[in-house]
């Protein structure tokens, strides 16, 4: 291939990541699970293998596999151009769209590691990836919804002097214009496989969200084992309608595992029904992934849309528990292809198979990915529960990381003596081998298929003078799965909702993790040993509401 000199990748990609002991490294590739295949190459074997198949398109534009290859060979040298040196990390943030499959491909081709954020995220959380990561640059889009993306980058070039790039995909305003992207060939680069090839996100639990490494060899088996258990073809048409920088729809089997079969990806920025359903009919889409509240929505909505999906053969549902009588809604309603998934971004996956009787998918979460996946149910005191009991689930394997990237006390807590990922999911093992989630251990929210952490969102809220005291607590949603419920000790005058997410979105704290729900109180319930009673909230506020907590 053409371009520079081959480069190694840098030790500094690699400064603060837990690798995979030798021994394990070493089964799992005498095992086949890894191949030592990069996440770069999975494009660029399809565009050998299917150059005039389209790999991805949106609203406004399509690519062959054939013309991507050769958009990300461009790009990959414009970054490298740039000076961006191997195992440099930047933050990419784009909506869902061809670009971002570019960008994605561009920087890991480019030898970068890319941090994937979400549209959502806001000042406060990248921030807080930027310092964490050492990024030395962020890829963003001008406008989204409202938001101004470029008066972010300017507040975190101003914080974080290390941000030396900033390429803007449209009116760039003070920075690069994506279409300025210097020229340059891809440069050669050796690639160490069991290294970082990107750092996802990690669903909240205490404090701001983790970055997650996976590596080439995780995550290329991640997404080919995910592609072959989903039996994908070049038939298949996949939408992507999640935010794509999210594990689910990027490897589960997603974006990457279309590609390892030469299928078609659909981008749509709107999930909605009325822009969804079209977009099904549109393109034929056989194959996308949701969250339970989004799913519910869809089935609710063929009862009214004119268009409602006839190609479907698989509608993966995961980011949180699918109610039993909710599955058998979806299956009636959107295609007898459910497929539940339980996954996690620090790696396991359970899925229930294609071929799993409706008991099965509609009662369970699923069972592993992978014959190399090892689980442990655990009670409080970390001892193996009785089989059937609850317990939470600890998770190692081929897929499954050793720890967060630069987090060494959360590591301590988060992983166990033999490198088992304490989930923070409480869960119950069936006699065939498939979970059944029962509950959590950490203090999360799940709204809407997003992970907000309790803590963060607290601790963000008591830095308001007018705040005293609060706690952020889930309530059941019929829509939102949980909606977040704030009850909150004014230190004076009473605020409304809106004056708190109003102050929340100045603090820069993500969409997703506003309060949809405000109860002043005198006070906050506590526990004999003296803390916040969460359950109590909980159950006085549904009392109000005539709602029942769960």
């Amino acid at each position: 291939m053409p371009g520079s000199p081959t480069q190694p990748l840098q030790s500094a990609s690699r400064d603060g990541f837990v690798a995979f002991s030798p021994e394990r490294a070493a089964a799992y590739r005498a095992g086949g699970y890894w191949t030592g295949r990069t996440v770069d190459s999975l494009l660029r074997q399809a565009a050998i293998r299917w150059p005039d198949r389209v790999a991805v398109l949106d609203a406004v534009s399509s690519h062959t596999y054939s013309e991507l290859d050769d958009l990300v060979n461009r790009t990959a040298g414009g970054f490298a151009s740039l000076g961006i040196a191997p195992g440099e990390r930047l933050l990419l943030q784009l909506p869902n769209s061809c670009r971002f499959a570019v960008a994605l491909f561009g920087l890991l081709r480019a030898g970068a590691v890319p941090v994937m954020c979400l549209p959502g995220h806001r000042l406060a959380e990248l921030s807080h990836f930027a310092q964490v990561s050492g990024a030395v640059g962020v890829v963003v889009a001008d406008a989204a919804d409202g938001f101004d993306y470029r008066a972010m980058a300017e507040q975190l070039v101003a914080a974080y002097p290390q941000l030396r790039h900033v390429v803007v995909d449209g009116d760039a305003g003070p920075f690069l214009p994506w279409s300025a992207l210097p020229s340059g060939a891809p440069p050669e680069i050796a690639v160490d496989t069991a290294g970082p090839a990107l750092l996802l996100v990690s669903g909240g639990t205490t404090g701001m969200p983790k970055l997650v490494p996976r590596t080439h060899d995780d995550y290329v088996y991640n997404a080919t084992a995910s592609a072959q258990l989903c039996q994908l073809t070049n038939d298949d048409v996949y939408l992507v309608s999640l935010p794509a920088a999210h594990n689910f729809p990027l490897a589960c089997p997603g974006i990457l595992g279309a590609m390892t079969v030469g299928a078609t990806v659909v981008f749509s920025a709107d999930p909605s029904p009325e822009v969804a359903f079209p977009t099904i009919d549109r393109h034929g889409v056989t194959v996308t992934a949701t969250v339970p509240a989004l799913a519910k929505l869809w089935a609710q909505a063929c009862q009214w849309e004119p268009v409602t999906p006839k190609t479907l053969r698989l509608l993966q549902v995961g980011g949180s528990k699918l109610e039993p009588e909710d599955a058998a809604r979806i299956r009636a309603a959107l295609t007898p292809g459910l497929q539940q998934v339980f996954g996690m971004a620090e790696g396991l996956l359970n899925f229930t198979r294609l071929d799993d009787p409706p008991e099965v998918v509609e009662h369970s979460q699923g069972r592993p990915l992978s014959d190399a996946d090892e689980l442990r149910i655990v009670n409080g005191d970390g001892e193996s529960v009785a089989p059937g009991d609850e317990g939470e689930l600890l998770a190692r394997g081929p897929y499954t990381i050793n720890g967060y990237f630069r987090a060494e006390q959360d590591n301590l807590r988060c992983f166990d003596s033999d490198g088992f990922y304490r989930s923070g999911d409480l869960v119950r093992l069936r006699e065939d081998g498939y979970l059944v989630v029962t509950g959590r251990v950490k203090d999360v929210i799940c709204r809407c298929g997003e992970t907000i952490s309790a803590q963060a969102l607290e601790e963000r809220l008591l830095s308001h003078p007018a705040v005293w005291s609060a706690a952020a607590v889930p309530l059941p949603d019929p829509d939102l799965g949980e909606k977040i419920c704030l009850a909150v000790v004014f230190a004076g005058p009473t605020l409304t909702l809106a004056e708190l997410n109003r102050y929340l979105d100045e603090c820069g704290v993500a969409t997703h993790a506003r309060p949809d729900l405000l109860v002043a109180m005198p006070s906050l319930p506590k526990t004999p040993v003296g803390k916040i009673d969460k359950k109590a909230i909980a159950r006085q506020v549904a009392d109000a509401q005539k709602v029942s907590p769960r």
